[in-house]
C-alpha cells in the first residue's frame, strides 16, 4: 500500500521565496503552508471572500488573526478581470468608450470622460462649450449616485439595513434621471471623442430641477438616520485610521485623502472642462477615519447639487460635437421614429443625395478616424479619487495601448495599513470607507 501522505498534493498552490518573504500563487491549496507559519502560537489564518457579503465586491481577504485582532492582512484581486484595456486595442477609438464605461460601473460617465479627454488631447481638439457643460452635468449627477451606493453598501455591511434601503432608493432617482438624459441607466457610452453623442432631450431642465429638489429634501435624512446614531458612530469613529503621510506614501486620493486634511480635488487643483468657472467647496476633515469619510461623501453630494444648478445656468445653445467631419461620429445623430438609430431623414439624405457622404459615413463607422502618434493622460476627479486614461497611439485607427489609472486599485493598497491592529469587524468598516469598485480595480 502506498501512503497517500507521501505523495505530493497535485492541487497544492505553488510558492516561492523572495527578499520580502514567501509569495504564494493563491488558488485555495496553500493553507497547510500558511498554517505552518503560525504553528506554535495563538495566531490563525482565515479566508474572507471573494464571495462574501461584506468584502465590498468580489475581493478576497486573507487575514492572520491573534484572537480577534488582525495581525496581517493580504488582499487578493483579479476575480472580476474583464480584459477591458486589452480589448480596447482591437477596437476603434470611438468603440473604446463602450469598453471603458464598464470598468468602474458605478461611475461610468467618469470613465468615458477621462478616456475621451485623453483622445482629444492626442487629436488636439477642444469640445464645444455645450458639450463640456453637459459632461460636467452628467458627471456630477453620477457622482451623487456613486456616493449613494457607497453609503448604502457600507450601511448594509455594518448592519444598518435602513441606510442601505434609503441609499438605493435615492440612487434610483439618479438612475431614472440618467436614463432620461442618456437613454441608459448604466454603461451609457454617451461621452464620445469630440463631444457627446447627442443633445439633451426636451424637458431636461424641468427633470433635473425636480431631481435637485428631491435630493435636497432627502439628503438631510442621512444625518437624521446615521450621523447621530450612536451605534453607527461607534462602528466608524477611530476605525480605518490613515493619516496624511500614509495617504501620500500610498498614492491614496479622493475622500480618503481629504479626510486626512488635504483639500486635493482635481476639479480645483487642475481644472478641466471649465470647472474653474464653478463655485463650490472641497470639504475636508482631519479625523482621517471611516466616520470622516462618511461625512465627506454626504457633503460632496450637496456640493454636486450646487454644481448641477450652475451647469444648468451655463448651458447655452450650440453644437455638442466638434465640427470636424473626419472625427465627429455620429455627427448628426437623432432618434428615429422607432426610437433607435439615425433618423430616416438623415439616412435618406446621405443615401439619396451624396454618394461621397455615404462612403464617408461607412468608413468612419467601420474603420474609425486616425489619431496622431503620441501618448496622453488627462486626470480627472472621480468619486473615488484620481482617475485617468493613459493612451498610446501609433497613428492608426485603434489605440496601441490603453491603461486606466483607477483609484480603486491604488486606494486598496491602504487596506492593510487601515486594518492591521484592529478587530475583524473593523476590517469591514475600513474597507467600506475605501469604497472600492472591483470592476475598476481588475478591469
Amino acid at each position: 500500500m502506498t501512503d497517500v501522505h507521501d505523495q505530493t498534493d497535485p492541487y497544492a498552490a505553488s510558492s516561492r521565496e523572495t527578499t520580502e518573504g514567501t509569495v504564494y500563487t493563491v488558488t485555495g491549496g496553500d493553507w497547510d503552508e500558511m498554517v505552518d507559519q503560525t504553528a506554535g502560537d495563538e495566531r490563525i489564518v482565515i479566508n474572507m471572500g471573494p464571495q462574501h457579503p461584506s468584502t465590498h465586491g468580489v475581493l478576497r481577504l486573507v487575514l492572520e488573526l491573534q484572537g480577534e485582532t488582525v495581525t496581517d492582512a493580504r488582499l487578493v484581486i483579479g476575480y472580476l478581470h474583464t480584459g477591458i484595456e486589452k480589448n480596447c486595442e482591437y477596437r476603434t477609438w470611438t468603440q473604446g468608450v463602450t469598453f471603458v464605461t464598464r470598468a468602474d460601473y458605478l461611475s461610468p460617465i467618469f470613465n468615458e470622460t477621462a478616456y475621451c479627454l485623453s483622445v482629444e488631447r492626442l487629436l488636439g481638439v477642444e469640445v464645444p462649450d455645450r458639450a463640456a457643460t453637459i459632461r460636467v452635468l452628467l458627471m456630477e449627477i453620477n457622482r451623487i449616485g456613486s456616493h449613494l451606493v457607497a453609503l448604502a453598501t457600507g450601511g448594509m455591511e455594518l448592519g444598518a439595513l435602513t441606510g442601505m434601503t434609503n441609499g438605493f432608493r435615492e440612487r434610483e432617482e439618479v438612475l431614472h434621471l440618467l436614463e432620461f438624459l442618456t437613454g441608459l441607466r448604466m454603461n451609457h457610452a454617451f461621452v464620445r471623442p469630440g463631444g457627446v453623442v447627442q443633445d439633451l432631450p426636451e424637458g431636461y431642465e424641468e427633470r433635473i430641477r425636480s431631481f435637485i429638489k428631491v435630493m435636497r429634501e432627502r439628503l438631510p435624512g442621512f444625518h437624521k438616520l446615521l450621523t447621530g446614531n450612536r451605534i453607527w458612530r461607534q462602528r466608524l469613529e477611530g476605525v480605518g485610521y490613515l493619516p496624511l503621510d500614509g495617504c501620500l506614501a500610498l498614492g491614496v486620493t479622493g475622500p480618503i485623502l481629504r479626510s486626512a486634511g488635504l483639500a486635493w480635488d482635481l476639479r480645483q487643483v487642475e481644472p478641466y472642462l471649465g470647472y474653474e468657472h464653478y463655485d463650490f467647496e472641497v470639504p475636508t476633515d482631519t479625523a482621517a477615519d471611516s466616520f470622516a469619510r462618511y461625512l465627506l461623501r454626504v457633503e460632496e453630494m450637496s456640493q454636486s447639487l450646487s454644481i448641477i444648478e450652475q451647469a444648468l445656468a451655463r448651458l447655452e445653445p450650440g453644437p455638442v460635437m466638434v465640427e470636424d467631419a473626419k472625427i465627429a461620429w455620429p455627427a448628426r445623430l437623432s432618434i428615429g421614429a422607432d426610437g433607435m438609430g439615425n433618423s430616416l431623414e438623415h439616412v435618406r439624405r446621405i443615401m439619396g443625395q451624396s454618394m461621397e457622404s455615404l462612403i464617408h459615413h461607412f468608413k468612419l463607422v467601420t474603420e474609425g478616424f486616425k489619431v496622431p502618434p503620441g501618448q496622453a493622460c488627462v486626470p480627472i476627479e472621480s468619486p473615488r479619487g484620481e482617475l485617468s486614461a493613459h493612451l498610446v497611439s501609433d497613428g492608426g485607427t485603434r489605440p496601441l495601448r490603453v491603461h486606466l489609472r483607477d483609484p480603486s486599485f491604488v486606494n486598496l493598497q491602504a487596506a492593510p495599513a487601515m486594518s492591521e491592529g484592529g478587530m475583524v469587524s473593523d476590517v469591514i468598516a475600513a474597507l467600506a470607507s475605501l469604497d472600492p469598485v472591483m470592476g475598476g480595480c481588475d478591469r
